[in-house]
């Protein structure tokens, strides 16, 4: 339903806008909401803005547009043009499938931008904005946007390490101070199966431990091309680089790890595992693990037995189990049942919904109504930092205990953003990466 401005939704959302914007900025957030709202012919108009160009970042601007509010794609921003390029083509091609959806892409030549720097060109132009670049780059793209007074849906994980994990942090202790909306892309706690289950995790007493899988065949890969810089070729093959990935414990498994802290209601205090390459083990496959498997404890003594992999053949799974005093939880069943297999819960199938559209349905809908409702990154923080704890434990053979790694200060990020920069890591002579390696590799 498109909003007209004589009604009352109209009206809540315009004062939403302002007020979000100036509870923790001060009168300084002012001119930014007047510049974001420059090119709208009407205030109703949520403005939306793309950080991140690549498959993701399309797919939740698309999402965005198919809401049912009043929504315009006003700029786009990535380190990469031809990303943006291939990205706006492919909104456009989904406009012509979707005709409803065209009058709401609104990104001339000029409001396209490039570069590192390009997402601060790009948010204050909007009042809502989507961060979908690699993960490395969320904290600083987060803490903008936030300083900016901008609602925001960001994908996940929020952070690779503990550092960026505390930036995260404080921006969201502000974000909530200015009543600013973030969603963040851990789409399960959108998905209907998730939700009911979730509502009756009692059924199951209290939760004692619990399985969580990401085994698959692995992503692609993108291979070194003549004249790239050592910085470009890691943008572009971003997946197998810590500080742009977080490895795929990190980039992937955070699902199926955040399931069982959020059905958990808490954070595991300490890690230890195991991990390692023996497929994925190429020059072009960075210094990232093909497997991990971590045992986290919580603080109730509960574990949580986490594997994923990427090793083609093998046997595939993304899912959660968690075991109760009275019963289990299987997630991807989507059924509950008591300790002798006898069935409380079965999900109707029929009733399962997109997660990824919802998402962005009810972060626009409040926006729209002028609500505040959302306050994903805290939790998408933690859950990020639980992925960091495992990588460090299985990476470093060790148990590594909560408190210490998040105030440990580690930071893998560059020191600097440019092409002709070096990255934190770089190949040796041979042309492979260092790799972490279990008793040898120290983080506490």
């Amino acid at each position: 339903m498109i909003h007209d401005a004589s009604n009352d939704a109209g009206k809540s959302r315009r004062e939403f806008v302002k007020n979000s914007g100036l509870l923790a900025g001060g009168l300084m957030a002012a001119p930014l909401l007047s510049q974001a709202n420059f090119f709208s012919g009407s205030s109703d108009i949520i403005k939306v803005a793309l950080v991140g160009c690549g498959g993701r970042g399309t797919g939740a601007a698309i999402q965005a547009l198919l809401t049912k509010q009043n929504v315009k794609l006003v700029a786009m921003a990535d380190a990469f043009r031809d990303n943006l390029d291939n990205s706006l083509k492919a909104i456009m091609g989904e406009a012509a499938e979707n005709p409803t959806i065209k009058a709401k892409i609104d990104v001339p030549e000029d409001r396209r931008f490039s570069g590192f720097d390009s997402y601060q060109k790009a948010i204050p132009l909007a009042d809502v904005v989507i961060l979908a670049t690699p993960p490395g780059f969320r904290p600083i793209h987060f803490e903008e946007a936030v300083k900016q007074g901008k609602h925001i849906f960001m994908e996940k994980p929020v952070a690779v390490d503990p550092a960026g994990v505390q930036k995260v942090l404080a921006a969201a202790a502000i974000a909530k101070q200015k009543k600013l909306n973030v969603v963040v892309g851990l789409q399960r706690h959108y998905q209907n199966s998730y939700r009911e289950l979730f509502k009756r995790k009692d059924l199951i007493g209290e939760i004692t431990s619990a399985q969580a899988w990401w085994n698959n065949d692995g992503v692609w890969v993108r291979e070194r091309k003549p004249g790239q810089t050592e910085m470009e070729y890691q943008m572009r093959n971003w997946y197998y680089f810590n500080w742009l990935c977080g490895d795929h414990i990190t980039e992937q498994h955070i699902h199926n790890i955040d399931v069982i802290n959020w059905f958990k209601g808490g954070y595991p205090v300490k890690a230890q595992g195991m991990g390692g390459r023996q497929v994925r083990n190429g020059k072009d496959h960075g210094e990232i693990f093909d497997h991990h498997y971590v045992e986290f404890t919580y603080a109730d003594g509960s574990i949580l037995n986490s594997q994923c992999r990427h090793i083609p053949g093998t046997m595939a799974r993304v899912d959660e189990l968690l075991i109760g005093t009275k019963g289990r939880i299987a997630t991807g069943a989507g059924s509950i049942t008591d300790n002798k297999g006898k069935q409380l819960y079965k999900f109707d199938s029929n009733t399962e919904n997109n997660p990824y559209q919802t998402e962005h349905d009810e972060l626009f809908a409040a926006i729209a109504k002028g609500q505040y409702k959302f306050a994903d990154a805290e939790n998408g923080a933690k859950s990020s930092m639980t992925s960091v704890l495992g990588r460090m434990a299985t990476y470093s053979g060790q148990v590594i205990e909560w408190d210490k790694a998040i105030n440990s200060g580690l930071d893998i990020m560059p020191k600097e953003f440019s092409w002709t920069a070096a990255p934190p890591i770089v190949p040796g002579a041979d042309g492979f990466y260092p790799i972490a390696v279990p008793g040898k590799t120290k983080y506490i």
